[in-house]
């Protein structure tokens, strides 16, 4: 089965290491993620192929182990058909809405048609108005210290000092930019004369589906996160043309997240759900 969901792709766990605390391990040709959440241990539904049962087994006799609850976090449907078949009445399972995947018709993001992405062209309009000189370009070794710059000037506007989701993020995209060729990602970013004002960070998640890790933009720059966007999204259909989806990962509980996902009227959510083995 392909992966739909973004949260078991290994940028995501690599560059997330060391502020969810992930460990890995390989039992019987599965990859075992486990992590803390909220000072709770747990863990993601294992990767692999061949006989799962033997390996969950051993995820269940870990936790006994170390004296903590059996929790299984980010399950999609089929995780959880899977669970209750194996170990019918011995989980309870609760879907988490703020880590629902959101996701999106590439050609939507590309062309923004119809009446709902009217004030997405209106930005893109504006953008263009207000900023003559302005191009989009791909990450490289050239500018990417710049991309670095923009990176701490946007974490101190945003108040990073004061928010731990934004420090993380924060974190987190540091790491993309150190091992970006080792992980595979892609970028780019948009100037204004020389100035780095927006950049993006993605890959191809699964055959039909690219992911958007890091998305940042300037905020007194209208229409900068609409340009980023837009022009990153016409780059993935050229130079992917077997991608469909847009998944732009969860909005983490965050309001303003939320707000600004929305606004793009995503046609699928990836949903999730967390389980926890009944004492």
């Amino acid at each position: 089965m392909p992966m739909s969901g973004s949260h078991q792709n290994f940028s995501t766990i690599f560059t997330w290491a060391y502020i969810n605390n992930y460990r890995v391990a390989q039992v019987n040709n599965h990859l075992v993620v486990k992590l803390n959440v909220d000072n709770n241990e747990g863990y993601y539904f294992p990767a692999g192929t061949g006989d799962v049962k033997p390996v969950l087994d051993e995820m269940i006799k870990d936790a006994t182990d170390n004296n903590h609850d059996f929790y299984l976090y980010a399950l999609s449907r089929e995780n959880q058909q899977v669970m209750e078949n194996l170990y019918p009445g011995q989980f309870n399972f609760e879907y988490e809405r703020s880590f629902y995947d959101y996701v999106y018709d590439l050609n939507k993001l590309v062309t923004l048609s119809g009446k709902k992405l009217h004030s997405k062209r209106n930005h893109i309009n504006a953008f263009m108005r207000d900023n003559k000189k302005w191009r989009f370009e791909l990450i490289t070794d050239e500018n990417v210290e710049d991309c670095k710059k923009m990176n701490e000037l946007w974490c101190k506007e945003a108040g990073c000092a004061d928010d731990d989701g934004l420090k993380n993020d924060h974190c987190a995209t540091r790491r993309y930019f150190k091992y970006r060729k080792e992980l595979g990602v892609e970028g780019a970013l948009i100037k204004i004369e020389n100035d780095v004002v927006a950049f993006t960070i993605g890959e191809v998640l699964n055959s039909n589906t690219y992911v958007i890790h890091v998305e940042k933009s300037f905020r007194d720059v209208q229409g900068g996160y609409t340009m980023i966007n837009r022009e990153f999204a016409e780059y993935v259909q050229k130079t992917h043309p077997d991608i469909i989806w847009m998944n732009r990962e969860e909005d983490m509980g965050e309001k303003g997240l939320r707000k600004a996902k929305e606004s793009y009227y995503p046609d699928k959510m990836e949903e999730k759900c967390w389980a926890v083995m009944k004492k």
